[in-house]
């Protein structure tokens, strides 16, 4: 630049020098950061494909532990249920009943494993599902016993409606079998996802990390299965779950990072 615009004398020049420097200093800058970010989208691009590679070997896995669930498993107990309800009619022996016990909370078992391992597979393919609609038609195939349920607002959510049950259902059922037949569960909509609570005794705070291990469970009745399913599903839809606790002291499940339809 002083070669191209000639300044008379040392002072002006000395000015260009630096005016230059200042120039090439900002230049240099923008390029910086242009060849940073252009690093940082390949580095996540390449941590999306490892991430890609890693679930759908996982798929693939849940798919082949599911299969092996189903056939190998359950073949051989429909067998044994068949042979127990042909004894059952011939005689009543309280030793034929908790056998028959027996094989449907193995069926049971099985279900929930089954349930499981599909609500761990990839999210392909999401919709708009109205919150009330879907957690009323999940109540429905609840056992509730004397349970009541109530949807403080609503909002359509954008999720996968199959694994959106499964999350409604094991929630309801965890409810019920740990606060009671007659427990009060309210579900509702908050800024950025949606929350399940009920009026129960609640978990306590040094407990409610374990709750979602495969196997735990402080009901009699309770596989163990219920609210690792329900995480599942929040994982699933790249959701997070927190436990809390309610106004009235009982338990209180909430989901964030739910996209909302505006339609």
């Amino acid at each position: 630049m002083i070669i191209a615009w000639p300044a008379d004398g040392t002072y002006n020049n000395i000015a260009w020098a630096l005016f230059a420097a200042s120039v090439g200093g900002a230049g240099g800058t923008g390029i910086g950061i242009f060849e940073a970010r252009a690093i940082n989208r390949a580095t996540a691009a390449e941590r999306h494909r490892i991430r890609h590679e890693e679930l759908e070997q996982r798929n693939e896995q849940l798919k082949d532990f599911a299969s092996i669930v189903s056939h190998d498993l359950r073949n051989p107990l429909s067998v044994a249920t068949g042979r127990v309800t042909l004894l059952q009619e011939e005689c009543d022996d309280d030793s034929l009943n908790a056998v028959a016990s027996a094989h449907e909370r193995i069926d049971t078992i099985i279900e929930r494993t089954l349930t499981l391992a599909r609500t761990g597979q990839t999210i392909e393919d999401t919709e708009a599902v109205e919150l009330d609609a879907i957690v009323h038609g999940c109540w429905d195939t609840v056992s509730t016993m004397g349970a009541t349920i109530e949807v403080d607002n609503s909002a359509a959510i954008v999720a996968d409606r199959d694994r959106l049950r499964h999350l409604f259902e094991n929630l309801f059922r965890n409810g019920i079998e740990h606060a009671g037949e007659d427990v009060s569960i309210r579900v509702g909509v908050t800024k950025d996802g949606f929350y399940v609570e009920d009026d129960g005794p609640g978990i306590p705070k040094a407990d409610r990390e374990e709750v979602f291990e495969v196997g735990h469970s402080t009901s009699e009745d309770g596989t163990g299965f219920g609210l690792r399913i329900v995480e599942q599903a929040v994982e699933a839809h790249g959701w997070d779950i927190d436990i809390a606790e309610a106004a009235d002291g009982g338990a209180r499940f909430e989901i964030t990072g739910v996209e909302f339809s505006a339609t």
